[in-house]
């Protein structure tokens, strides 16, 4: 990597005019503070908003100023801001994606100006682009942003990173334009989550909504395979645990450090949203004092919200519940000498922050449903010295994925909260400083620099393994070496599979019938003389004689159970389907629990497909009965197959690889092609001399010498190697 290209819908400075003079404010974000930690080998440049409005004049102004810092504006009008920032991005993203489904809108007008944003965000990126150059996206605002640039740049290197929740897929696809979404997102490279959870919510989304499979991580998509993983975002370690004592702070933190005389100290910091779960916690710190009265006058809550998004009126109604319940509280078990809760509505200056963290006897940090949290990382580390305090972690955040030594807590059960309190207020000092100990080990080796540096080597590494597939893709250098053995060949060997090689995957196995363009391309190749044309299926006999027996080419059904030349069908011999029964009644008892999927019955072999049903209930019921059916064939001439949502019962000895030994054997062949796409199809490659083109459709490892992406390609390779003879004639 020479260049990073790092996009996010703000830069890491605010700019800010005041008179005539131009004010730069930086940012104090994790995402600053973790890129500026990477190498200084590695250039980079940042491409956002500045975080005000200018006027056309100002905006080349701005412009001139931030490029000196390598920055690069994205300038929005109020109108942009209205309807995409806080619009679709809080209106309607962050709701939906922290499952607060109530709130969400639906607005076309909202879309649109998403849409024009992220565009316009692609358009500045492509004045600004390298040949070479790594583009990493930061966030829910630029989720289209991926999938536009790879339209404009095939080839570029592209990082995406959601910074919040990625929710389940039952909330996710009621958005309306959920599939404009996933395919904006799987337009990257590689794409990061905080958890496995979100990640794991978006395969599924991606499967059901977009048909896109998943092995490990790996989605295939139409023409490209991403590489989905987890990136736990820490924290910039050493600027909250290397702090000085309280008496060492500013003046105006000394307060801060009075704030408990002789009390503990409950500590609270968020900013203003709804899905911090401010209220519930105040009314939990309440249901505490009046369930356990000895602790009035002895606990304090201080309780910090940050202001936020005031112009969206869920926020300014938040912050009116907060005042009343704060007040009711304070009114009911307060008096002169003690307030139980002390209440801020500000910004925190650095060392007023850090002397809270250092003075508060236990962190309450319950969201609702948070991305990551990195309040509650920042508290641990604030304590690398003190050795004492406790925190009280939602389980809905991010983070309580890695602080497992905090007290969990459901942040929708008041009393589990309660008992939390109870519980960390009696927490011995030993027991405090050994869970402090484990969680600071690991925020100390997963640090903000680390995140950073460990996305971009992943994304490096998997460019780097999808290089090395590149060098088999069958790419157009290897077609012509292809192509001019065709033409100067006289017995040639054409060997294709049909379902997923010739016809695409359909949930009904009888839908996918040869079209018209697949029938002129099959008998342009066969009515050359020197070409043998075999199509080597898993098909039944008579659905292939029945689509393509008229065609004079040979054809190999149920795997290699019936072989036919040009005018008639042969059968292997020394087989039997007295079996059949017993396994049918296996899988009968599973389509009976299983509705919507099916048996397949052939002569020699049967068939259970759950292309149809949910793919983990399908998996869950292959699970179920893989033993069963193993059981029932063992010590027989049996195999199981399992194929692309399939199971298939079949003649261990009939095999593609056979049936291919016969059209092999035929001839002395100087041209052999086998294009095929799943298991079954290795068998075929296996027996193919050296010298044979062979093909893989997918990304999977294989016996086959190259690849090729989906079936429209081999489609298009097929059309140009009918054409060859016309070439050559001419």
């Amino acid at each position: 990597m020479t260049r990073l290209v790092i996009v996010s819908n703000r830069l890491p400075v605010t700019i800010q005019k005041q008179g005539d003079v131009y004010v730069s404010s930086a940012s104090s974000g994790g995402l600053a503070t973790g890129l500026s930690a990477l190498p200084e080998s590695i250039e980079k440049i940042w491409i956002g908003w500045p975080g005000s409005h200018f006027s056309k004049t100002e905006e080349t102004e701005v412009t001139n100023l931030l490029q000196k810092k390598g920055l690069i504006p994205v300038f929005l009008s109020e109108n942009d801001i209205d309807t995409y920032y806080s619009g679709f991005c809080n209106r309607t993203i962050w709701p939906h994606f922290h499952y607060f489904t109530q709130y969400t809108s639906y607005k076309e007008e909202y879309w649109d100006a998403y849409v024009k944003i992220n565009n316009r965000f692609a358009q500045i990126l492509s004045n600004s682009i390298k040949p070479d150059d790594t583009v990493w996206i930061h966030d829910y605002q630029l989720m289209l942003l991926p999938g536009i640039l790879r339209n404009s740049f095939p080839d570029l290197s592209i990082g995406f990173f959601l910074h919040i929740p990625f929710p389940s897929y039952e909330i996710f696809r009621t958005l309306p334009w959920r599939s404009d979404l996933l395919l904006g997102i799987l337009g990257a490279d590689q794409v990061g989550f905080h958890t496995y959870g979100y990640m794991r919510h978006f395969l599924s989304a991606a499967y059901r909504i977009c048909g896109f499979e998943h092995h490990i991580g790996k989605v295939t998509t139409t023409n490209r395979v991403v590489n989905v993983d987890v990136f736990p975002m820490g924290i910039d370690y050493n600027k909250y645990a290397a702090v000085p004592s309280v008496s060492d702070l500013a003046d105006e933190t000394i307060n801060i450090g009075n704030l408990g005389n002789g009390k503990k100290i409950i500590i609270s910091l968020d900013r203003l949203d709804y899905t911090k779960g401010i209220p519930q916690r105040i009314q939990a710190f309440a249901r505490f004092l009046d369930l356990h009265p000895q602790y009035i006058g002895l606990v304090t809550l201080v309780l910090v919200v940050i202001p936020s998004r005031s112009q969206v009126t869920q926020y300014r109604d938040l912050k009116k519940t907060l005042n009343t319940l704060v007040s009711e509280v304070n009114s009911t078990y307060g008096s002169f000498g003690w307030i139980p809760i002390h209440y801020l509505y500000r910004n925190l200056l650095h060392n007023e922050l850090l002397a809270l963290y250092q003075v508060a006897d236990i962190a309450l940090i319950t969201p609702l449903r948070d991305g990551m949290n990195l309040v509650a990382k920042e508290y641990i580390a604030s304590k690398n010295e003190i050795g004492k305090g406790v925190l009280i972690l939602s389980e809905m955040t991010g983070a309580a994925t890695e602080l497992s030594d905090a007290i969990l807590v459901n942040p929708h059960d008041t009393y589990d909260i309660v008992k939390a309190i109870k519980t960390a207020l009696l927490m011995p000092d030993q027991e405090q400083a050994l869970r402090l100990k484990n969680m600071q080990a690991g925020l100390k080796k997963y640090a903000v620099d680390y995140w950073a540096a460990n996305f971009l080597k992943e994304l490096d590494r998997h460019l780097h393994n999808r290089r090395q597939f590149h060098i088999n893709k069958l790419e157009d250098s290897i077609k012509k070496v292809i192509f001019d053995s065709y033409q100067k060949s006289k017995k040639r060997l054409i060997i294709l599979d049909y379902d997923g090689t010739l016809m695409p995957f359909h949930v009904d196995p009888l839908a996918v019938f040869p079209d018209h363009h697949l029938i002129d391309l099959l008998i342009r190749l066969a009515v050359d003389q020197n070409n043998k044309m075999v199509i080597n299926s898993g098909r039944d006999k008579q659905t292939l004689e029945d689509w393509l027996g008229h065609l004079g080419i040979d054809l190999a059904a149920e795997h290699g159970v019936w072989l036919k030349d040009s005018t008639e069908w042969r059968r292997t011999p020394g087989l039997s389907n007295d079996w059949k029964n017993d396994v049918r009644a296996a899988l009968e008892n599973i389509v009976e629990r299983t509705p919507g999927s099916f048996i397949e019955e052939k002569e020699f072999s049967i068939a259970w497909h759950y292309r149809q049903i949910d793919k983990d209930l399908g998996e869950k019921r292959l699970r179920e009965f893989r033993d069963v059916l193993l059981y029932l064939t063992a010590n027989t001439e049996l195999h199981v197959l399992e194929g692309n949502k399939v199971v298939e019962v079949k003649h261990a000895g009939v095999t593609k690889g056979k049936a291919t030994l016969n059209w092999l054997q035929m001839d002395d062949w100087d041209f052999i092609l086998a294009i095929g796409d799943d298991k079954t199809d290795e068998d075929m490659f296996r027996v193919l001399p050296p010298e044979a083109f062979s093909v893989k459709i997918g990304m999977e490892n294989s016996e086959a010498k190259y690849h090729l992406v989906n079936t429209l390609e081999v489609r298009d390779f097929l059309t140009q190697l009918s054409h060859l003879k016309d070439q050559k004639d001419s």
